[in-house]
């Protein structure tokens, strides 16, 4: 069944600095929409409010499951990835003293994705074959663009129906960041999720977005409908195509 994320009207910060200013967007049943926005805007604090890691000081977000509405303000973190929200984080934040697949298993904590943990790890191995070379070896001692694969391949453990994604590219070289750009859309249809990918890597979000928002020192200064109406916007040439 389908599922969606609304975010309403949000404020959110750090103490007293605040970074998110009214943001809306909406990610409808099926879509990989792109959070665009240069480093220091508030894509990563907009993710971290989704996942309840930052509590909004006002507004709402509220997530669709297989047709159940979910309020996820006031939620823990654990609580959110027990809907069937998943978080792949900036940085990938692997446990880098354990294996790749004891990392996968650790993805798979969700209660409604236990009983398909051998499913789940049989496709992350097949989307991912270099993860099944290396099952046995540290996920610290792996090059990023193999950690990347492994924390996207983690997420994807949690059975879940809504993905976030902060910043795949970072630290990649240009052909890892295409590589990874093509691996979420491939994951986003194996597993018919609905993604919301924040990137300042412009060029590669659009090859795989539906549509997208930029973000601009904390509020959302365009919505585009549309690749085409991203491409085509004034403000998405000043600051990524230096035009």
């Amino acid at each position: 069944m389908a599922s969606s994320l609304t975010v309403s009207n949000v404020d959110a910060g750090y103490g007293a600095v605040r970074v998110l200013e009214d943001v809306s967007l909406t990610v409808e049943a099926g879509e990989t929409v792109a959070l665009l926005g240069t480093n220091g805007n508030g894509k990563s604090t907009l993710m971290k409010s989704i996942m309840g890691i930052v509590r909004p000081s006002a507004g709402r977000i509220t997530a669709t499951i297989d047709g159940a509405s979910h309020e996820l303000v006031g939620r823990s973190t654990e609580e959110i990835v027990d809907l069937g929200i998943a978080f792949v984080p900036e940085g990938r934040r692997l446990f880098p003293k354990q294996t790749v697949t004891e990392n996968l298993l650790l993805g798979a904590y969700r209660p409604k994705a236990r009983s398909a943990i051998a499913r789940n790890l049989d496709f992350c191995f097949e989307t991912f074959p270099r993860l099944k070379e290396r099952a046995r070896q540290l996920a610290g001692s792996m090059s990023g663009g193999e950690q990347q694969m492994l924390a996207l391949a983690r997420a994807l453990m949690s059975s879940p129906r809504v993905l976030l994604i902060d910043e795949p590219s970072v630290g990649l070289a240009p052909l890892l960041v295409s590589r990874t750009i093509d691996k979420i859309k491939e994951l986003k249809e194996g597993f018919d999720l609905t993604v919301l990918m924040a990137e300042q890597n412009f060029t590669q979000a659009v090859r795989i977005a539906d549509r997208g928002y930029v973000i601009v020192h904390g509020r959302i200064a365009f919505a585009g409908e549309s690749a085409e109406a991203l491409n085509n916007n004034e403000l998405i040439r000043e600051f990524y195509l230096g035009a």
